[in-house]
């Protein structure tokens, strides 16, 4: 089992940042970024091996940057540059096998969500 809390949400205006924060009962192997906005299907943002390697959806690269420290047992995702097209509520996940992807099914721990709100 792995518990996981969200933090770090709030309003901005566009061109804004947040950080957001995951922490968790522990960090496992591909620790990941989702979100969902009313009327959408949840779509993957980033995710991190325990390695470091990263993978980011295309509409955030170069904005956002995923990150971990494994002695916290917490997880981040720095966002820059937000846009109105941000706004969702963003959970963070935690796989439970050794493939590592954005797709959802590969996710069987999840937080409760933080929800971020960009004004334009």
């Amino acid at each position: 089992q792995v518990q996981l809390v969200e933090s770090g949400g709030g309003s901005v205006q566009a061109g804004g940042s947040l950080r957001l924060s995951c922490s968790a009962s522990r960090l496992v192997y591909c620790m990941a970024w989702f979100r969902q906005a009313p009327g959408k299907e949840r779509e993957g943002v980033a995710r991190i091996t325990s390695y470091g390697t990263t993978t980011y959806a295309d509409s955030v690269k170069g904005r956002f940057t995923i990150s971990r420290d494994d002695a916290k047992n917490t997880l981040y995702l720095q966002m820059n540059s937000l846009k109105p097209e941000d706004t969702a509520m963003y959970h963070c996940a935690a796989g439970s096998a050794s493939i590592c992807s954005l797709a959802a099914n590969y996710y069987n721990y999840w937080g409760q969500g933080t929800q971020v709100t960009v004004s334009s």
